[in-house]
C-alpha cells in the first residue's frame, strides 16, 4: 500500500524507533546518533506523518503495527529492538502481542492502553478539538487530518492489561515523572508484562528528546 519514509544509521543489530501522535523520526535526534555505533537505529515516519504517506487503509494503531511489520519484511529484518514513545509505544505493544518473534526487546516509553490512561488536563482539550476537526472534516483537509491525529488519541489504543502478560520480550518502561500518563497506569503496565523493569525519571511526557542524557542512560541500563 506505501512505503514508509526512515531514517538510518550505524551497522549492527536493528533498532526501531517509533515516534508518537503528529511527530515524525526526528524527534528521536538524540537518539539516532547516540545509539548508533551499537545498533543499526532505524527511525521510522508513521503512516500519515512527516514524510510517510497517508495511503488508503485504516488511520489506526492496529494498522500502524501492520505496516511495521511490512517494513520489517520488505527490509528482511527478521527481529529488532523496538522503542516506541506515546503513540508510538502503543503500537510497539500492540505490534508485540501480534508478532512476538519479531521484537527482541521493547522499550515502552510514555504509552496507554486506553484513553483513561491520560491525565483529563490533557485528554480534555484533545477531546475538545478532536469534536470541532470532526465537524469541519467534510469542509476541510487539514480539519479531516487533524480529526485523524486526534481520534487516535481520543478513540484508541485498546489493549487489554491481561493480554500484556503475552509479551515475551525483555522490557523497559519507561516515563517521565511528570508525563501526561497518569503514573498509576504507567506502573500497572510494568506489573502486567512478565519481568519488566520500570523507570520514571524527572521531565515531563517528553524525556527521550528534552532529557536525552538520563533518557539513553535508563535504555542502555536496562540490560
Amino acid at each position: 500500500d506505501i512505503a514508509l519514509y526512515y531514517q538510518e544509521k550505524g551497522k549492527k543489530e536493528p533498532f526501531i524507533l517509533l515516534h508518537g501522535n503528529g511527530e515524525d523520526g526526528s524527534y528521536f535526534k538524540h537518539q539516532i546518533d547516540y545509539f548508533s555505533d551499537r545498533y543499526r537505529v532505524i527511525a521510522l515516519d508513521t503512516r500519515g506523518h512527516g514524510r510517510s504517506p497517508r495511503g488508503s487503509k485504516p488511520f489506526t494503531i492496529e494498522q500502524f503495527s501492520y505496516d511495521l511489520y511490512d517494513f520489517m519484511e520488505g527490509h528482511a529484518i527478521p527481529e529488532a529492538v523496538i522503542l516506541g514513545f506515546s503513540d508510538g509505544a502503543n503500537i510497539a505493544m500492540e505490534f508485540a502481542l501480534a508478532y512476538p518473534d519479531k521484537v527482541k526487546a521493547l522499550i515502552v516509553n510514555g504509552g496507554n492502553l486506553n484513553p483513561d490512561g491520560v491525565k483529563r488536563t490533557t485528554q480534555i482539550p484533545i477531546e475538545i478539538g478532536y469534536r470541532i476537526a470532526k465537524r469541519f472534516a467534510s469542509k476541510s483537509t487539514g480539519a479531516k487530518r487533524n480529526a485523524e491525529m486526534l481520534g487516535l488519541m481520543v478513540n484508541e489504543p485498546n489493549i487489554e492489561a491481561d493480554e500484556l502478560r503475552r509479551i515475551k520480550a525483555p522490557t523497559l518502561v519507561i516515563c517521565g515523572r511528570n508525563d501526561m500518563i497518569r503514573e498509576s497506569h504507567t506502573k500497572m503496565i510494568a506489573d502486567h508484562i512478565p519481568g519488566a523493569k520500570l523507570s520514571i525519571i524527572q521531565g515531563n511526557h517528553f524525556i527521550a528528546n528534552k532529557r536525552h542524557a538520563a533518557f539513553n542512560k535508563a535504555e542502555e541500563r536496562r540490560k
